[in-house]
């Protein structure tokens, strides 16, 4: 083959790598965005949970108070 021949090749060749490589780092971004996306609902649904326990515990320290309140009585 002729030095050009393969110069011309070797130019294809890097021109298919850069254009994988640009549509890797596109799906690496909405990768990433999902990723994020999926965290932010998982500490949403996290702070939900442990607002429900606070609740929960509140709760139950209510009826607790009540139930030595009436034992009084």
């Amino acid at each position: 083959m002729g030095s050009w021949v393969k110069g011309f090749i070797f130019s294809v060749l890097i021109g298919i790598i850069g254009v994988g490589c640009g549509k890797d780092d596109k799906s690496s971004a909405d990768r990433d965005a999902e990723i994020k996306k999926v965290l932010q609902e998982g500490m949403a649904k996290e702070k939900k949970m442990y607002e429900g326990m606070q609740k929960g515990v509140e709760n139950l320290e209510k009826n607790t108070q009540e139930q030595k309140g009436k034992e009084k009585k």
